[in-house]
């Protein structure tokens, strides 16, 4: 999915949201630990998919964190896999971010790239830029598939590094965002921002005006998504804004979808509303 492709999609359904699909098996309602019998790969399967068709109409985007299936070995990576793969054959309009958060030497990162884009089949990846060019460029090589690129989060130990100065007083997530504009383009680029970050993201915009950002911590974390859109937003939207436990484990009963799809509902009418007020679309 290209860039005005993705656009269209946000203009089109009014709605910027990307559904973080993070799935715990300590969390899931008894029903669907009921119906799996037993196998963490249907039930991971069974809550994906109903929190999906549930929530499809809302959203434009899915993000599955690999981590959540990895913690499930065999039975998890297939999970992952036919997530991904349920996804494209009913929902192809929908763009795929496999939140990997990967970054190693050039032919490691060759590796994990084909397996995120032609193994797995998602539009993106979350990708680490610490080792720099050659653990990043080897993603971009993909036609068609982006690389989101850790930029300024919003956990504790980001101070640790992101917020660090040089000589010239400019922190090093704003160094970071430079260096990797030079290597790709805001068609092929992201940039991940906390959605907690607040008035940061005019020092964003700053430096990358036309990139889009995917925004993690609307809701459960605390960020204020009005906010993110007064500072943040472009004239064509130019965010993905994430939101996952708030979402997905919105309830934990039986109705555990519906729950899911009224919380991704009423925060795509918001939505709605930031796009009327702060971009052209």
């Amino acid at each position: 999915m290209n860039r005005q492709q993705l656009i269209e999609q946000i203009a089109a359904k009014r709605t910027f949201l990307c559904v973080g699909l993070d799935p715990d098996l300590d969390k899931f309602p008894a029903c669907v630990m009921e119906n799996a019998e037993g196998s963490e790969y249907k039930a991971l399967v069974d809550f994906n998919k109903a929190i999906i068709d549930a929530t499809a109409p809302y959203c434009v985007a899915y993000k599955p964190n690999s981590a959540f299936y990895e913690a499930y070995g065999l039975a998890g990576h297939q999970a992952l896999a036919d997530t991904v793969a349920y996804i494209r054959n009913n929902y192809p309009n929908h763009f795929i971010i496999d939140d990997a958060k990967r970054g190693d030497i050039g032919n490691t990162s060759t590796r994990y790239a084909k397996a995120c884009f032609e193994t797995l089949g998602a539009h993106a990846v979350t990708v680490a830029p610490y080792m720099g060019a050659d653990s990043v460029k080897p993603f971009l090589g993909f036609d068609g598939k982006w690389v989101v690129l850790l930029a300024l989060t919003s956990n504790p130990g980001s101070a640790d590094f992101q917020l660090i100065q040089d000589a010239e007083g400019t922190p090093l997530f704003e160094r970071v965002m430079q260096t990797a504009r030079t290597w790709a383009g805001a068609d092929q680029l992201m940039f991940v921002v906390g959605a907690t970050r607040g008035q940061k993201f005019e020092d964003v915009r700053r430096v990358a005006p036309d990139n889009f950002l995917l925004v993690p911590g609307v809701g459960a974390q605390g960020g204020s998504l009005e906010e993110v859109c007064r500072y943040g937003m472009t004239d064509d939207c130019g965010l993905l804004v994430n939101s996952s436990r708030g979402i997905i484990f919105k309830s934990s009963g039986d109705d555990f979808a519906e729950a899911a799809g009224n919380a991704a509902r009423e925060l795509a009418a918001e939505m709605d509303t930031m796009l009327a007020t702060y971009s052209k679309i």
